[in-house]
């Protein structure tokens, strides 16, 4: 009876998949404070939750997969906003604004997962092809509203269309990860989303 009980106990005590899971994401989330994820190895995050490399291995296919686990809420959050400005807008400004604000306070919000992000972009292809994407979503968005804008008369016909919207999404993300890493010269966070309004709204409108 004894034996069955402490068995009972030790069974329960067990952690779940999702607990196991949640252990790494964390982990994870704790050397990411302390180091560059280029430093971190999958023994260094399965050590960190208790667990042994091939049980890594079971939720996780690679370190990366962790990296793109934490990083996809933030990018998901900061798609919600951009995606809110692919229609024509009545309020041309306030949209660019609120959508600029969106993305921006996605990643501000959480500095070290958005360093980590723009570290593995320039050296990982699973998170550059991940990252691309959505940058490639929201340059055509911005050049579909752009075009549609010019269409009917709302905005003068300058530079193409589309490289304007690469332009101003690259200088979106450019500016909030030298914002986020508190780069020298840097815009500062709290003045940043209207600097990158007002060049949006000029670069569009003219001088709107």
């Amino acid at each position: 009876m004894t034996t069955a009980k402490r068995t009972g106990r030790s069974r329960r005590s067990r952690p779940s998949g999702d607990e196991r899971e949640q252990a790494i994401l964390a982990t994870a989330r704790r050397l990411l404070a302390e180091r560059p994820f280029a430093e971190i190895s999958v023994d260094d995050m399965a050590k960190g939750a208790g667990l042994s490399r091939p049980t890594f291995y079971f939720y996780f296919p690679s370190k990366e997969a962790v990296l793109l686990s934490l990083l996809d809420p933030l990018i998901q959050h900061a798609d919600s906003g951009l995606s809110d400005i692919s229609a024509v807008p009545s309020d041309p400004g306030r949209a660019f604004r609120d959508g600029i604000h969106t993305f921006f306070s996605a990643f501000a919000a959480d500095p070290v997962l958005a360093r980590a992000g723009a570290e593995a972009v320039s050296t990982n292809p699973e998170v550059r092809t991940l990252w691309s994407g959505f940058m490639r979503k929201w340059i055509d968005q911005t050049a579909a509203l752009i075009a549609a804008e010019r269409h009917r008369g709302a905005a003068p016909e300058t530079m193409p269309a589309q490289d304007l919207a690469t332009a101003l999404n690259q200088m979106n993300e450019r500016a909030m990860i030298a914002a986020i890493s508190g780069e020298a010269g840097a815009v500062a966070p709290e003045r940043l989303v209207e600097t990158l309004t007002h060049i949006w709204m000029t670069s569009i409108y003219g001088t709107r």
